[in-house]
This record gives structure tokens, C-alpha cells and sequence, in this order.
């Protein structure tokens, strides 16, 4: 493997990894509510931090000290909300999309706007039903649910994400995979049994074999199948979350035969008064290190299917917090492994402070150090960043 050309192809997939939305935390200003028409309202999230890397790799070759000034872990966005109650149904939808405000620091302008939610739902007593592009099921609570995902995150040279012009990682590859948006069919259970709630999706599948897409010879006979069970209950000071994903999806191939990608994810969070604790994790076979499946997409098929067999991935995440009025502390540390010939694994330590000056601004400062190893050879990466966040 040339590790030095992996990290090229890598560098412009941090332009497309992450962004999430999550309008139940950050509110929305209504522009227009009308009883017969519908209602319209806009969410917006702006970041920027400083931050100063100090790399040593043995993988890249490279050591040296980096300042930048970019987005963190979250994007830049801006997202509209629409829903109309017709004849006893629910009609609703989101548009959202975020765009990078920092560019390549060897390159001229090349900002970009990236569509990551395009959907429509439908709902009533008996559920919801969502048709569009929306952030997959396999992993989701795990990354809605870490305490570091309005920080910067992790960064290192091996994935190109020191220099590049996207988002950092935050804790995909050390703790769980990113919930890739994609197209999707996906039914949301009302609650039943006191908490608990149901996700099943038809999910557009991504294609694993190595076939050179000219000549296919590979398909995918039926979608790939994800579901979420969530169990939420609150108590005097404090909130219980648990939960558990599923994946399954199986390309068939004429070169190596069926590559079947299966998956678990399941964690849970508990906040009590002024303090919270999450842990969470996933394993599988052939759902790679970074996106699931759709890893192949990175050139990166071997991290899924090697010599014949699926390869195993496995990661987990633990964090604790305490806040007060104003500050919120965290301590994390996440760790994933891909079980390949040469080994995959990063781990990622972070703690961080976050101030709320209002209920818009959020000040944060964040220290963080990467460790990402293939084989023998390993990369360390020290991170301090200062940021502010302003959320509408």
C-alpha cells in the first residue's frame, strides 16, 4: 500500500463528510405560520475555530506544526422546515445545506455547498413516513449523542484532514461510522411500551466489490435494510437514553463472490443533575472504518473484503461531562479497529470546555490527541482549538 497516495484520494472526501442537523437542540426562527397554508421556519449554524496541529507520522513521512482557521466537526448551514396538517395527516419536510467556509490553505477559492438533507414525511397516529435523502439509522444515536459534537474534532495528515477543505472527523474512525445521508425509504413508529420508538429503512445500497462500474459485474438484488430501537424515559434531574442499530445489505459479485455487510450499534446515555455519561459502540463485518459501506466509495474496498472473506470492524466511545448554568466540561476517548492483514486502528482522547455565553453563542475550547496506526506504522497528532459557535 502507498499510504502517501491514500492520503491524497482521502483528503477531498472531508469535504462531504459531516454535517448534522438537529433542529430539537438549536431551535428555528418561523418565518410564516398559518393555520390553512402551513408553516415555514429556517435553522442556521454558524462555526469557526483557530486551531495549531502538531503531527509526527511515520505513515506520511511527515512532522511539523499547522495553524488553521476553519469549520470544526460541524458545518456551516443553513436548513428550511415546512409542515401542513391536511385531513388528519401530517405533511411535512427539510431542506438543508452547509457550506465550507475554509478552502485547501495551497489552493484558491473553491468553497462549496453540499445538499445533505432533501426529504419529505408523512405522518399520523400511526407513525411517520420518510421519503428523501436524511442521515442513515446504523450509528446515528451513537454520533447525535457524543458530548464532543459541537467541538472541532480529530484531525491528522494520514486522512488529509489538517490541510483540507472540509469538516474535521470528530470521532468517525475512533468510535463509530459516519450514518452517511442517502437516499431512503424509512418508517418511524409512534411511542409504545412507555419510551421506546422503531426506525426501519430501505436504504439506497452502496456497491462493495472491486468491479470497475464500466463493466459491471456486481449488483445489488434488494436494498440495504437498517433499523434503530431508542428507549428514552426522564426522572427527577435527569434523562435516560439506550439504544440499538441493525445493518444488513449484500453485494453479489462475479470476482469475489457475495460481500455481505452486517452491523450492530447500540449505546446509552444517563444525565443526572450536572453530570452525564455516554457509552457506545458498533461491530460488524464489511462496514469498513469511516462511512459503513459506502467506504468503497474512498478506494478504500480492502478495509471491507479481503482474500475472500468480510473484513471485522469493531469501535466503541465513552465520555463523561459536567455542566453548570453557563459551562459544560467533557472528557472523551474513542478507539476503532478494522481487522484487516495490515490492521487499521485510530484512537482519539479529547477534552474540552464549552462556554454559553446566550442561548445562541457557545464559546469552546478543545484539546485533542489522534493516534492513527496501519501495520507498524503509526501517525500522532496534537490538536488545540479555540472556537465559537452561533446557533440560531
Amino acid at each position: 500500500m502507498n499510504n502517501q497516495n491514500k492520503r491524497l484520494k482521502l483528503r477531498p472526501v472531508a469535504f462531504a463528510l459531516t454535517t448534522f442537523v438537529s433542529t430539537a437542540s438549536f431551535g428555528a426562527i418561523t418565518l410564516y405560520d398559518d393555520s390553512e397554508v402551513g408553516t415555514v421556519s429556517v435553522d442556521a449554524s454558524f462555526n469557526t475555530f483557530y486551531a495549531n496541529s502538531s503531527t509526527d507520522s511515520e505513515i506520511t513521512g511527515i512532522e511539523r506544526d499547522q495553524s488553521r482557521v476553519k469549520m470544526g466537526f460541524l458545518p456551516n448551514w443553513l436548513g428550511m422546515n415546512f409542515s401542513k396538517d391536511i385531513n388528519g395527516l401530517k405533511v411535512g419536510g427539510r431542506s438543508s445545506f452547509w457550506v465550507s467556509i475554509n478552502d485547501s490553505n495551497s489552493g484558491l477559492t473553491s468553497t462549496g455547498i453540499d445538499v445533505r438533507q432533501f426529504y419529505a414525511t408523512v405522518g399520523a397516529n400511526w407513525g411517520e413516513i420518510l421519503i428523501g435523502k436524511d442521515f442513515t439509522l446504523f450509528n446515528r444515536s451513537n454520533i447525535f449523542m457524543d458530548e464532543m459534537l459541537q467541538g472541532y474534532g480529530n484531525v491528522n495528515d494520514t486522512l488529509g484532514l489538517i490541510d483540507g477543505q472540509g469538516v474535521s472527523f470528530g470521532n468517525i474512525g475512533s468510535g463509530y461510522t459516519y450514518p452517511f445521508p442517502t437516499a431512503q425509504i424509512t418508517y418511524r413508529s409512534p411511542e409504545f411500551g412507555g419510551g421506546f420508538k422503531l426506525a426501519v429503512g430501505l436504504i439506497d445500497p452502496s456497491n462493495t466489490s472491486t468491479d470497475d462500474g464500466a463493466n459491471r459485474e456486481s449488483e445489488e438484488s434488494r436494498p440495504r435494510i437498517e433499523a434503530e430501537l431508542t428507549y428514552t424515559t426522564k426522572f427527577d434531574d435527569g434523562m435516560f437514553n439506550a439504544w440499538v442499530g441493525f445493518l444488513n445489505q449484500t453485494t453479489e459479485s462475479d470476482i469475489e463472490g457475495d460481500v455481505d455487510s452486517n452491523g450492530v450499534s447500540y449505546g446509552a446515555k444517563v444525565n443526572l443533575g450536572s453530570f452525564a455519561l455516554h457509552a457506545s459502540g458498533f461491530s460488524g463485518d464489511a462496514i469498513g472504518f469511516l462511512l459503513g459501506p459506502t467506504d468503497n466509495a474512498l478506494d478504500l474496498q480492502s478495509l471491507l473484503y479481503e482474500e475472500g472473506d468480510e473484513v471485522e470492524s469493531s469501535g466503541y466511545l465513552v465520555q463523561g461531562s459536567y455542566k453548570t448554568t453557563n459551562n459544560r466540561f467533557v472528557l472523551s476517548y474513542g478507539n476503532t479497529e478494522v481487522e484487516t492483514e495490515t490492521p487499521w486502528e485510530m484512537d482519539a482522547t479529547q477534552a474540552a470546555w464549552f462556554y454559553n455565553v446566550n442561548s445562541n453563542v457557545t464559546f469552546v475550547l478543545e484539546y485533542s490527541m489522534n493516534e492513527i496506526s496501519i501495520g507498524d506504522a503509526t501517525e500522532d497528532t496534537d490538536t488545540i482549538a479555540i472556537g465559537g459557535i452561533v446557533n440560531f
